[in-house]
This record gives C-alpha cells, sequence and structure tokens, in this order.
C-alpha cells in the first residue's frame, strides 16, 4: 500500500509539473495576444478616467461600431498580407474604385444588389492585379502598390470628373439594410460585418492550408518555397483578398452616409496601417494576430474621440497614428535583432 501511494504522489507532482509547463507554454506562445489585451485594458482605462462622461456613455461605443469597421476590416485582411512578408498601399483607392464600379452598374441596372456584387469583384481583380505586379515582374510590394494607389485615384478623377453621387436610392433596400442597417434596432450592421470578417480571418490564418503559408512565407520565404510552398500564388491571393476587403470597405463607408465622394479612403491609410502595427504584426512578416488588429482597431478608432474629448485639439490625432506606428515598428525591429 505504501508503494502504491508513493508511486501515486509522484504520477500526481508530475502531473503538476505537466500543467504548470503547458501553463508557461501557453503564456509563450499567447504573448502577441495578450500583450495587446493588456495594452487595450489599460488605454481604455486612461480613456475612461480621462474622459468619464464621454467613454461612459453607451452612444460613443455605438458610434465607435458604426465607424471603425470603416478600415477595420481592411486592417484585418491587411494582417495576412503583411504577415506573408508584404504590403498594400492601395487600398484607399480600391475603396473608390469599388464604388465607381458601383455607380455605373446601378446607373445601368437599378440593381443594388448586382451593383454592389461588381464593385466587390472589381477590389478583388484589382488586388490580383498587384499581386501580379509584385509576383510576376518582381516589383517591391511598397513601390508596386504606392503606384497602383495613385493610378486608381486618378481613374476614380477621370471616370466621374471629379464628382461625387448620391446613394439615396439604395436606403429602402435589402441590401442597404444588410450592409449598414441595424440589428435588434441599435447594433450597427457594419460591427456585425467587422466580426464575421474577424472570425473568417482567424479561421483562414490558424486553421487553413493558406495561412500557415503565410506565416512560413513571411518567415523565410526561402524555406517556404523548399517546403513545397507555391510562394507566388499565396502572395497573389492575399493580394487580392485585400482589394476584396478594401472595396467591401468603401461600399459599407458610402452606404452609411447615403453619398460616395471622390476622395473616399484617404482618410483612411494611417489608421489602418497603425491598427495593424499596434495590434503586434511585424512590418518584416511572420509575426501576427488578428485578434491584435482588431483590439488595435478599436484603439485607434477611439483616439480621435478621446483627444477631443480630453480637451486637447484634434491635430494631435495624426500626430499620435505616427507615434504608434514607429513605436511598434521600433519594437519589432529591437526584438528581431535580440532574437537574431
Amino acid at each position: 500500500m505504501s508503494s502504491q501511494s508513493e508511486d501515486l504522489a509522484l504520477a500526481e507532482e508530475g502531473n503538476g509539473s505537466r500543467q504548470g509547463f503547458s501553463l508557461s507554454r501557453f503564456m509563450r506562445q499567447r504573448s502577441t495576444q495578450l500583450g495587446i489585451i493588456a495594452v487595450f485594458i489599460l488605454i481604455w482605462a486612461f480613456f475612461i478616467i480621462a474622459a468619464p462622461d464621454t467613454f461612459l456613455s453607451r452612444q460613443i461605443y455605438l458610434a465607435f461600431m458604426s465607424t471603425t469597421p470603416f478600415f477595420g476590416i481592411t486592417a484585418l485582411v491587411l494582417t495576412i498580407l503583411i504577415i506573408a512578408g508584404e504590403i498594400d498601399l492601395s487600398f484607399p483607392s480600391i475603396m473608390a474604385m469599388g464604388m465607381v464600379a458601383y455607380i455605373f452598374i446601378f446607373d445601368a441596372t437599378g440593381s443594388v444588389f448586382l451593383a454592389v456584387s461588381i464593385g466587390l469583384i472589381l477590389g478583388f481583380a484589382i488586388g490580383l492585379l498587384n499581386g501580379a505586379l509584385v509576383v510576376k515582374i518582381g516589383i517591391p510590394s511598397l513601390v508596386a502598390t504606392i503606384g497602383t494607389q495613385f493610378f486608381w485615384r486618378g481613374a476614380v478623377l477621370v471616370l466621374l470628373d471629379g464628382k461625387g453621387a448620391s446613394l439615396v436610392e439604395a436606403r429602402e433596400t435589402f441590401t442597404y439594410n444588410m450592409l449598414v442597417g441595424k440589428t435588434f434596432g441599435y447594433i450597427p450592421n457594419q460591427f456585425i460585418w467587422m466580426v464575421l470578417v474577424g472570425i473568417a480571418c482567424w479561421l483562414l490564418l490558424n486553421r487553413t492550408r493558406l495561412g500557415a503559408h503565410a506565416y512560413l512565407i513571411g518567415d523565410n520565404e526561402n524555406s517556404a518555397r523548399l517546403m513545397g510552398v507555391n510562394v507566388g500564388r499565396t502572395k497573389a491571393l492575399l493580394f487580392a483578398l485585400v482589394g476584396l476587403a478594401a472595396a467591401f470597405s468603401g461600399i459599407l463607408a458610402s452606404m452609411h452616409v447615403s453619398y460616395f465622394w471622390p476622395s473616399l479612403g484617404e482618410g483612411y491609410l494611417l489608421q489602418t496601417l497603425s491598427s495593424v502595427f499596434l495590434g503586434g504584426t511585424s512590418v518584416f512578416g511572420g509575426t501576427g494576430t488578428i485578434l491584435g488588429t482588431f483590439l488595435g482597431a478599436y484603439i485607434i478608432g477611439a483616439i480621435q474621440a478621446a483627444v477631443v474629448a480630453i480637451g486637447m485639439t484634434g491635430f494631435w490625432t495624426e500626430l499620435i497614428y505616427g507615434f504608434i506606428i514607429i513605436v511598434s515598428v521600433s519594437m519589432h525591429t529591437i526584438l528581431r535583432r535580440r532574437a537574431e
């Protein structure tokens, strides 16, 4: 009996040590997610303490749910592309180009659903073209997408003669209500779309071959090729998904205000990039999480309201966005050097 007791005690000690080991391993594996959650809680606590009347009001959170998805959806998909070691700076123009397709198709057919569908297809096609420039021709993605950013913005201005367009006719349609209506009378549907896109991106990144390939390519592209990964096809598809997400974001933003401005998307570049980098995605690729970008987007979305509520001028907003990008990239650079 004593021998059995000793064996049982040793087994329990072994189980305890194994549980402790798995917990520490879990903490290491989830360090990025846990870090951004801690940052989110600390920043939000600061917002509440600094401006309680604003950040304890239900209306401010409904406002965040209404507006943050206009750049947050693109940020979620862009995260996967940056994990793969590439970047797309043309998405603000793709947002506008999707709406150009919408306007032409709606004027021709009167169908909001068909116009939205063609707008999304055009966004996907433009993203695929970006991928072709990077993969087939070999232009660095930073340079290629700066060029296409200017090209497609020029196309928007030329095709519409620099004029905007009213979308009032769409307000009474099912498609409009599905995209930017309200669920239960007060939850903006664009927030629900952002949650759904976030879930889809998480599944894509963590439960599919495409996501695994994105991590492999971002970590070491040559090793990924040796392991049989089709690097070119993976990158092209990720560029296309960013284009699709950008076109969808542009449609949501325009539908929300029932009007399209040719400058659509120009104000979202810094917000989108800040959301991705604040969320823990490395500009060098190979590292990043969807949860981090989701929380980062809502931190970025709240900064302007917080700045005004605290009593500072709105001019501080872009300064803070730039500071976040610099600090995030610097942090990843230092960690990368230490790891080497």
